[in-house]
């Protein structure tokens, strides 16, 4: 397959809320194929929203937080996540979606590859950063590249990309596509500029030029009226910024293939990718789906009952 059509997520989270979630993130699915899109990119930790309130350093209300957020993230076996996969198939798309996968009492930040056949393949962060390891643990990790009908595509999450040995471990399997899910720029006033839209926008297009391969960049809107709307306690809510970032599709030569939409605005952006333009050359065997970590894809999505119109 020499075209592939694609689309990026741009929407603001259902936060802290995971039935809401996974029907958002269907409606999307459905939106997607009916733009003709083959695959779906979502943010990192779209479900059920990334943990803004680490930036907000109240113990008052974080524990609360802390165990509410825990009571609204997957698990890589359940339903949630077969729901998405069943939405998948039925609409014969591919999708990337990046969320919060509850372990026990742990939280990883996980991103789950899904083919149009239903087929999931999950894996964890392996190194959250500093301020994330309040809320995320660290794994063994790994690398998700799946060889697909659309050709051979990879997925990362978020300040992954601004590690050099793992960009490097990734270039080498030869994406064609890459999905780098952010899960929005909106910060707490007062950190420093090292991190932001413009510099994580130039890592986006950088992975592009260096690894030769088409990026979707899928970024969450993250207002501050969300937060209102999760507590209206919450002491120190002025100190976040709205807005959230803006999605974007690159080419392998770093040029945008897609008109933005504008910082806020929710929906979806959709781009044409000649495949041919990218690397063809794949290390090693490509006979098998296995995501490096070990975890092994799985064909049926399961026993998932949602109604045509979800």
């Amino acid at each position: 397959m020499s075209r592939v059509r694609v689309a990026a997520v741009q929407a603001e989270p259902k936060w802290l809320n995971l039935s809401a979630g996974v029907e958002q993130t269907i409606e999307y699915i459905e939106a997607a194929e009916h733009g003709g899109a083959q695959l779906i990119a979502f943010p990192e930790t779209f479900l059920p929203g990334f943990p803004w309130w680490m930036w907000l350093n109240s113990v008052d209300w974080g524990e609360e937080f802390l165990a509410r957020y825990l009571a609204n993230s997957l698990t890589a076996e359940g339903p949630e996540l077969r729901a998405i996969a069943y939405a998948a198939r039925r609409k014969g798309i591919h999708v990337s979606v990046g969320f919060a996968e509850r372990a026990g009492r742990e939280v990883f930040m996980s991103q789950a590859l899904i083919g149009a056949d239903g087929t999931i393949s999950v894996v964890r962060k392996a190194e959250p950063t500093g301020l994330e390891r309040t809320v995320f643990s660290t794994s063994d990790g790994g690398l998700l590249i799946r060889d697909t009908a659309l050709g051979r595509v990879g997925v990362l999450g978020g300040a992954d990309h601004l590690r050099a040995d793992l960009r490097v471990r990734m270039h080498e399997q030869y994406e064609q596509i890459h999905i780098a899910a952010w899960p929005g720029f909106t910060v707490y006033y007062g950190e420093g500029k090292e991190r932001g839209q413009e510099i994580d926008t130039a890592a986006a297009v950088r992975y592009a030029m260096d690894g030769k391969t088409y990026v979707i960049a899928p970024v969450a809107v993250v207002p501050v009226a969300g937060w209102e709307v999760v507590d209206a306690r919450m002491p120190d809510r002025r100190l976040l910024r709205g807005g959230g970032g803006v999605s974007r599709i690159f080419g392998p030569g770093g040029l945008e293939l897609a008109t933005p939409l504008a910082e806020g605005q929710q929906g979806l952006i959709f781009a044409d990718l000649d495949i041919r333009r990218s690397l063809h050359r794949v290390p090693g065997d490509r006979a098998t789906s296995r995501v490096s970590s070990g975890r092994v894809a799985r064909r049926e999505p399961g026993r998932v009952v949602i109604s045509e119109s979800a």
